[in-house]
């Protein structure tokens, strides 16, 4: 984990350097703090995936260019390849499951979400989202709706509205999410 944090740094670092940005400028384009920046690129703050996807708009490059891609076959991921991880400002965990080709629109991934999740982070950005619920329940909010959902449930709806999840039961929450466009790889 702290690997791949210092990884994100370090990418962000190299990124905004390239573009000739100070971190002033980068402040100005992402609304983030100057100082928030500061402690991203020293690896001393977490950074969520809202935050990260604002710096890669800045920087003019996609977010999967921060993660090392994971080792699988063009079109297969094996059972055995799948690798969990988190952010570090987030107890929410992925595996991606996408193929690894070139043109790729879709984002697969599993998400898990422990119990107790008492933070809702809500955004919008465009493309689409679907998630089929695994295991437990979960309270999807999508603009002022809020739907409870549950094993076998599912739901899609444009990314452009505000949304977020929230697992407010004392069980860990299993979901395949397909979304658009790709983040991870």
């Amino acid at each position: 984990m702290i690997n791949m944090i210092n990884q994100i740094s370090k990418k962000i670092k190299e990124y905004r350097l390239q573009k000739g940005l100070t971190l002033k400028e980068l402040s100005e384009i992402t609304q983030l703090s100057i100082s928030f920046l500061s402690q991203v690129e020293r690896s001393s703050s977490s950074l969520s995936i809202t935050s990260l996807q604002r710096i890669a708009d800045a920087l003019g490059v996609p977010v999967s260019e921060f993660f090392q891609s994971p080792v699988n076959q063009a079109f297969v991921v094996q059972r055995n390849e799948q690798k969990y991880f988190r952010l570090e400002s987030s107890i929410t965990e992925y595996c991606s499951l996408a193929g690894n080709f070139g043109d790729r629109l879709l984002e697969p991934l599993i998400v898990v979400i422990p119990p107790g999740d008492t933070k809702v982070d809500k955004f919008a950005h465009p493309g689409e989202e679907f998630y089929i619920v695994l295991e437990g329940s979960v309270t999807v909010y999508v603009g002022d709706e809020a739907f409870s959902l549950n094993e076998g449930d599912s739901i899609h709806f444009s990314s452009g509205i505000v949304h977020g999840l929230q697992n407010r039961t004392q069980q860990p929450v299993k979901l395949i999410s397909v979304l658009t466009p790709r983040i991870f790889n």
